[in-house]
């Protein structure tokens, strides 16, 4: 008698027909939730469009000055950054999404009360390129390691699939339940993680408590390209300087809630009269947005 098959544990998966309650709760609970349909055929045809000619002109692997960085970005892989720049169709249109903005709201409104973009970086896995070493990313803002679990939400990472994303040409593997581990220096082990398998146009959410990283790709000629637009509470500094990459008539043409988590007009997390302002008013007001 052979043994039964035993089929590996799946993330859940929901529809833009969600609401973002669900979702962020279903996130919360699992560690990450997959959104199908997050983008339409046409947008992902644009983006990708788009962002060929600023990916090809980078070379594959990292400049980084320290080793354990460049092995963490990754041998061959490109990260393209500055996608606000790149791509008209990402601003206009996936920043200016209102299914990303609710869930924006969802994930800080009670607790850090505003919101901005860390970054929006472009991710391109290619073959060869050997698995990502497993990481939180809270662990960039190193007073919430001390606070594990209990910390407060500091990072939300939203990743979205360009391509699609198998277990053969690297998608992002996770830990469910990592989340809630009481030893944060605790990343676990490669077998731990399942694979968030998406389609072209998917997206996946997973909070920054959860252990995850970048699959190996063992394909032959497959490139595994993904977006990834982590959202951040407003109280910590970006990744991404946008402010002083991104340029004024650029801005000018963004819609106000566009411009204002690219930081181009003040916060207001909870308890503060305003932050990231000129002469206690709006930056939008001093730079006549």
């Amino acid at each position: 008698m052979s043994a039964p098959e035993i089929n590996p544990p799946q993330l859940p998966s929901v529809t833009r027909a969600s609401s973002p309650e669900e979702i962020v709760q279903l996130s919360d609970q699992v560690g990450a939730v997959i959104i199908r349909n997050f983008m339409t055929p046409e947008q992902v045809r644009r983006i990708n469009q788009e962002v060929d000619a600023p990916l090809a002109a980078l070379d594959a692997g990292s400049r980084h000055e320290h080793e354990l960085i460049v092995e963490f970005h990754g041998r061959q892989t490109k990260r393209l950054t500055n996608l606000v720049t790149h791509s008209k169709t990402f601003r206009e249109e996936i920043l200016d999404d209102d299914l990303f903005h609710e869930l924006g709201r969802v994930l800080y409104q009670s607790d850090a009360g505003d919101w901005w973009l860390t970054t929006a970086q472009l991710i391109e896995i290619g073959p060869g390129n050997k698995a990502q070493m497993l990481h939180r990313d809270m662990a960039q803002y190193h007073p919430y390691v001390a606070m594990n679990k209990h910390a407060p939400r500091a990072i939300a990472n939203l990743m979205l699939a360009l391509t699609d994303f198998t277990e053969e040409n690297g998608a992002t593997r996770l830990i469910p339940g990592s989340q809630d581990w009481d030893d944060y220096a605790d990343v676990g082990t490669p077998e731990m993680t399942i694979p968030a398998v998406l389609n072209a146009g998917d997206a996946v959410l997973f909070g920054g408590k959860v252990v995850h990283g970048g699959g190996a790709n063992v394909t032959a000629g497959e490139f595994r390209r993904g977006l990834t637009i982590p959202l951040q509470a407003s109280i910590l500094t970006p990744e991404e300087a946008y402010p002083l990459i991104v340029p004024m008539d650029v801005v000018r043409t963004l819609s106000p809630r566009v411009q204002k988590i690219i930081g181009f007009r003040s916060q207001y997390p909870a308890g503060s009269p305003g932050l990231w302002q000129h002469n206690y008013a709006d930056l939008a007001d001093h730079l006549q947005l």
